[in-house]
């Protein structure tokens, strides 16, 4: 992490944020659990060889 980044604040980091306007079929909202060096998501059966988007929101 750089030295630019540490020194940031809430405001300066909610600044950053964007809005994203996105069509689809469904939602869900999780958390991403650790899994070794990594983060993962469940997702029902039936999303399994669908195209999906994650956006981070916090």
């Amino acid at each position: 992490m750089n030295s630019k980044r540490k020194n940031e604040t809430a405001s300066d980091e909610k600044a950053r944020k964007v809005k994203f306007e996105i069509f689809g079929e469904e939602m869900l909202e999780k958390e991403v659990k650790l899994s070794g060096n990594s983060g993962r998501i469940y997702l029902p059966p039936e999303w399994v060889g669908k195209h999906v988007k994650i956006i981070r929101t916090d």
